[in-house]
Order: C-alpha cells, then structure tokens, then sequence
C-alpha cells in the first residue's frame, strides 16, 4: 500500500541535537505548512539513528542526509513528491 505522505525522519539523539538537529526539525517544521509541502509530508523526530559522526542526521525516502540542514533536507522532499506524482 502507498501511504500517501512522505515520511521524514529527522534525529534528535544528544550529538545531533547538540550539532543542530533540535534546530533543523524546528526549521522544518515551519516549511511542511505551507505549499508545496502543505499536507505531503510528516515529520517524525527520532531517537539516535547511530550515525553520529555525521550529524545531524535526516532520511527522507530511504535516502540518508549527512550533515542535514533544511535546504537539503527541503530538496529530497521535493525530489521525493515528484517521484510519487
């Protein structure tokens, strides 16, 4: 079955919280409310995905992002909507 919003996973462990990751989720947060992610994504805060060395960590359709910020973390979910189109 085909769920019908695009999953991001977004890692809120102690090393990505302290490299960002409280920050980014927060950033994003205020971006899937308005168009073109208005209701075709969720967010999901994780515990630590143990990939430390590389935080903060994001996966957005089975596509980790190392040393994720939103505007990387912003154009895997478009690249993602647009394959599910």
């Amino acid at each position: 079955m085909k769920h019908s919003r695009e999953l991001v996973f977004v890692c809120t462990g102690s090393d990505c919280k302290k490299a960002g990751g409280k920050k980014l989720l927060k950033e994003l947060e205020k971006e899937v409310k308005n168009e073109p992610f208005k209701g075709k994504c969720k967010l999901i805060a994780t515990k630590c995905m143990d990939m430390c060395k590389s935080c903060p960590m994001a996966i957005v359709d089975s596509q980790f992002i190392k040393k994720a910020d939103a505007t990387k973390v912003e154009s895997a979910i478009k690249k993602a909507l647009e394959i599910q189109s």
